[in-house]
C-alpha cells in the first residue's frame, strides 16, 4: 500500500472537478433534495469556479493517491481565501474529500496532517474547518484529531440553509 500526496495545478482541473462532484454527491445526496444537490454541484464545482480557486495564491489543493490512483483531495485556504474571517494566524481546511472506495484507509488523516504541516511551516497558530452538523462521522474524526467546536455558521445547499459547526485546533 503506497500513499502519496501531490499538489494540484490547473492541469488537474478535470480530475479535480470529477472527484469533487463524485465525493460530494456520494456523501450528501441521501440527506438533500435532488434539486438542491444539482444546484450546489453546478455552482461549486463548475470548471470556471474551480479554475478560479486553483488560481488563488491563498488556496492550495492536494491530491492523495492510494496505490497510484487518485483517492481524494485536500483544499486549504489562508488570508483572504478563508471562508470566515479568522485572521492571518489561521489556516482553513475547506475540504477533505475521499472517494467511498478509499475510505477507512487513513487517507483523511494523511491529508489532515499535510494541512497541519503547512500551517506550521507558515507559522499559523490555528487550523480550523466547517463541518455539517449532521456529518457525524466527520465530526467524530475531527474530535479524535484534537479539534473542538468553537462556533457555527450557515451553509446554503441550494435554497436550504444548513448549519456547519466551526471546529478548530490550536497549534503549539
Amino acid at each position: 500500500m503506497t500513499i502519496n500526496i501531490k499538489k494540484c495545478s490547473q492541469e488537474d482541473l478535470k480530475i479535480l472537478q470529477e472527484i469533487s462532484i463524485e465525493t460530494f454527491n456520494d456523501t450528501f445526496k441521501d440527506q438533500n433534495s435532488p434539486e438542491n444537490m444539482k444546484a450546489y454541484l453546478e455552482s461549486a464545482f463548475n470548471a470556471k469556479q474551480l479554475e478560479k480557486e486553483l488560481s488563488n495564491t491563498s488556496s492550495q489543493f492536494f491530491f492523495v493517491y492510494f496505490n497510484h490512483e487518485v483517492a481524494g483531495y485536500l483544499k486549504i485556504n489562508t488570508d483572504d481565501a478563508q471562508s470566515e474571517e479568522m485572521g492571518k494566524e489561521s489556516l482553513e481546511i475547506e475540504r477533505i474529500y475521499i472517494k467511498n472506495k478509499f475510505q477507512k484507509h487513513g487517507l483523511g488523516k494523511h491529508l489532515l496532517n499535510k494541512a497541519m504541516e503547512i500551517a506550521l511551516e507558515r507559522n499559523k497558530k490555528k487550523v480550523w474547518l466547517g463541518v455539517w452538523e449532521k456529518n457525524e462521522n466527520a465530526i467524530a474524526f475531527y474530535k479524535k484529531m484534537g479539534f473542538v467546536q468553537i462556533g457555527a455558521h450557515s451553509f446554503y445547499m441550494g435554497d436550504e440553509e444548513q448549519i456547519d459547526y466551526i471546529m478548530a485546533k490550536t497549534l503549539l
